[in-house]
């Protein structure tokens, strides 16, 4: 409905938090700039190819990525309190879209690390203002869902697109698309408000400030780091336990990529369900279901149980996420914590395949990973449960998904 201001009639209300233009920000945003990241096997190919970069030196330009857009959580804390968020948002985009047309043509390696540094720093602060907003709607289950659906699509979208342009215009190709898109994206900033409003339409109970906040944050966030951690090794190593398995890399391909699909259907399943039955209840369903996922691959798995695996441990892990992220914003509405999330995810995507590389070596084989995997699933499970709000997100699960995009 039209809003009035001052006496003006105006389209929308900038202020508030779970208007459909504010979730577009959210979920467009948030794709676009972890957009690369998710077709990094493509893209590092294709550097490799193009650049003649060793396997040590796309590891270090995609960890420089990785870490800048981490890093952005800490300046974040500061300049979502301080400066206007619209004039700030435009600046970082404005910084995207120049970073990765730059990209494009450069051919020097150093060159090239230090233009993606700056332009992930800037995606990141995006992506930390993304999910900040996120903790302040009614239904963030529901939301923190389309959030990660809206990455996956994109980034299964570039691998599936992207990669048959390679030949033609080269890396350059997804360059261009991701500034591009942050073109299209950027008007989107007029729905955001001018300066951070922290749940000021949440309801009274979530003014009440959390018993023990401080511990449970800090539960909260040592979960989020052992989840990632544990799955990030695995997933890393995936593609090694299938050949230890004699399965060859053409089926083991065919099965991750169905796996990436599942990916997509698990974070529609947490958008769909919401808080129902509840948020416990869901996040103990998933990490059960992810931590046999990943004693299935125990062993030497066949096909099937390797397949069976894959497929579970793909569909639980973007299932379990929003579940995480929304316990997270419960405890603090105005999305100071989740900027600190976005630290402990990066954190666990960098330190998962460093202590995996390890274990593998140092055990021969992947047993041992497996194993610490699995404690590291059981761990996260019981700390998240332990961090769980007083008032869970079961009482959001009355308020209809219209409420959350009128």
């Amino acid at each position: 409905m039209p809003q009035y201001l001052d006496g003006r009639r105006v389209p929308f209300d900038s202020t508030d938090p779970n208007s459909t233009g504010r979730v577009a920000v959210i979920v467009l945003f948030s794709a676009v700039v972890a957009m690369l990241l998710l077709m990094a096997p493509a893209a590092a190919s294709q550097l490799q190819l193009q650049l003649a970069l060793s396997p040590s030196q796309t590891g270090d330009l995609f960890a420089a990525e990785l870490g800048a857009m981490s890093i952005a959580s800490i300046p974040a804390l500061w300049w979502m309190k301080k400066y206007n968020l619209r004039t700030m948002s435009t600046i970082f985009g404005t910084i995207f879209i120049i970073g990765n047309i730059g990209s494009a043509y450069i051919g020097d390696y150093g060159t090239l690390v230090a233009v993606r540094f700056l332009t992930s720093l800037a995606g990141g602060s995006l992506m930390v203002l993304c999910m900040s907003l996120a903790a302040q709607t009614r239904d963030r289950n529901r939301v923190y869902g389309l959030w990660l659906m809206g990455q996956l699509c994109f980034g299964a979208i570039g691998l599936a697109v992207l990669p048959k342009f390679f030949d033609t215009f080269g890396i350059g190709i997804a360059y261009w698309v991701l500034a591009v898109l942050m073109m299209v994206v950027l008007p989107l900033v007029r729905f955001l408000p001018q300066r951070n409003i922290f749940a000021g339409r949440a309801g009274a109970e979530d003014s009440v400030p959390t018993p023990n906040y401080a511990l449970r944050a800090t539960l909260g966030l040592i979960a989020l780091l052992a989840f990632y951690v544990s799955l990030s090794g695995i997933w890393t190593f995936l593609g090694g336990i299938a050949g230890a398995s004699m399965i060859d890399n053409e089926t083991s391909s065919v099965i991750l990529s169905i796996a990436t699909v599942l990916g997509i259907a698990g974070s529609v399943g947490a958008t769909v369900l919401g808080a129902r039955p509840s948020t416990r209840i869901n996040l103990l369903v998933g990490y059960l279901a992810m931590t046999l996922s990943v004693a299935l691959l125990a062993g030497i798995p066949g096909v099937l149980r390797f397949t069976l695996a894959a497929l579970l441990f793909k569909f639980t892990w973007t299932f379990i996420l929003p579940y995480l992220m929304a316990t997270l914003s419960g405890l603090d509405r105005s999305g100071q914590l989740v900027n600190l999330a976005n630290l402990a995810i990066g954190g666990g995507f960098a330190l998962g395949p460093l202590m995996g590389g390890r274990l593998v070596e140092s055990a021969g084989g992947y047993g041992t990973l497996i194993a610490v995997s699995v404690a590291g699933l059981v761990l996260s499970l019981v700390l998240i449960l332990v961090a769980q709000p007083q008032r869970t997100a079961a009482a959001n699960s009355t308020v209809a998904v219209s409420h959350m995009v009128e």
